[in-house]
């Protein structure tokens, strides 16, 4: 724990630094690096450069194609039972999207690191779902989310799914180019199937789940049992789950996933995340859960 704490202090002074030299009202430019800490041990698990939240790009959204070896549908996984075979759609790429837009880059370097630094947690267990979330808003958790996701439906043609979770203030499907409903919210509330609400981008052997219609009661949603049996349903279908969650703070919507989740992974960004919410967001989970802290806008 001390070891994030390290990192994030660091953070912060650099963040105050970066706010002093920047002009007024002008969005810093992406840092050259920032840090993964695990919660326990002494060593980072890697560094990867800062990509800034989807709202702070403009400009027209880019499309790119990992190429023909990356097109094979997704099916149920061995001893599932067979199911329908989601709607396919081409996206239209945020620049946030580094991963595809452009694999070679560094910034989509580091994002293979980390996706292989949180694999070698699996000696204690196998990560199907994953929960990505934050300590409070505009860290960067859906473009992580999002860009992890792309980074491992890269490797050894895996079965992956992106779900958007965060009923309130979702972006995965405008960083997608994709309609936000049907959805999870859809699903949860029996107003549509999985299979109507699955979106199979063949481009980048990707599924999405976008979040569906704004409800009325997300955080009863989450915690209902239609959660657990949807789930439930695509852990057995997909090899690997990322969960795009709201802030931890101040909702309660992350508390009510949380038991859902096989490992847990904690986006903060530098200068704008302060320890004390960072400490409130660890404590709503097992410690056993959290494989790390990402730090976003490290120089």
């Amino acid at each position: 724990m001390s070891r994030i704490q390290d990192i994030l202090a660091k953070a912060e002074r650099e963040g105050m630094t970066r706010r002093t030299q920047a002009e007024p009202g002008v969005t810093p430019a992406p840092g050259t690096g920032a840090v993964i800490a695990p919660v326990s041990g002494s060593s980072a698990l890697d560094t990867a450069p800062y990509v800034p939240p989807a709202e702070a790009f403009s400009g027209r959204p880019m499309s790119a194609s990992l190429g023909e070896a990356s097109k094979s549908r997704p099916t149920a996984v061995s001893g599932a039972t067979e199911v329908a075979e989601p709607r396919t759609a081409r996206a239209t790429l945020h620049p946030a999207l580094v991963s595809a837009i452009a694999p070679h880059s560094t910034v989509a370097e580091r994002y293979r690191a980390i996706r292989t630094r949180l694999m070698t947690s699996e000696d204690a267990g196998p990560l199907r779902t994953i929960l990505v979330t934050s300590p409070g808003a505009r860290d960067g958790k859906s473009v992580t989310a999002a860009n992890l996701s792309l980074t491992m439906a890269q490797e050894f043609q895996r079965n992956v799914l992106l779900l958007d979770a965060d009923l309130r203030g979702s972006s995965v499907h405008t960083l997608f180019g994709l309609d936000s409903s049907p959805g999870l919210s859809d699903v949860l509330a029996g107003e549509a199937t999985l299979d109507e609400a699955l979106i199979y981008l063949p481009d980048y052997h990707l599924t999405v789940l976008p979040v569906g219609k704004t409800p009325q009661f997300p955080t009863e949603l989450l915690g209902s049992a239609a959660m657990r049996r949807s789930i439930d349903t695509l852990r057995a279908r997909f090899d690997r789950i990322l969960v795009d969650l709201p802030p931890v703070t101040p909702l309660a919507d992350v508390g009510t996933v949380a038991p859902l989740a096989d490992g847990v992974v904690i986006v903060v960004r530098a200068g704008v995340t302060k320890r004390p919410a960072l400490d409130q967001a660890l404590n709503v989970f097992d410690e056993d859960t959290v494989l790390g802290v990402v730090l976003n806008d490290a120089q």
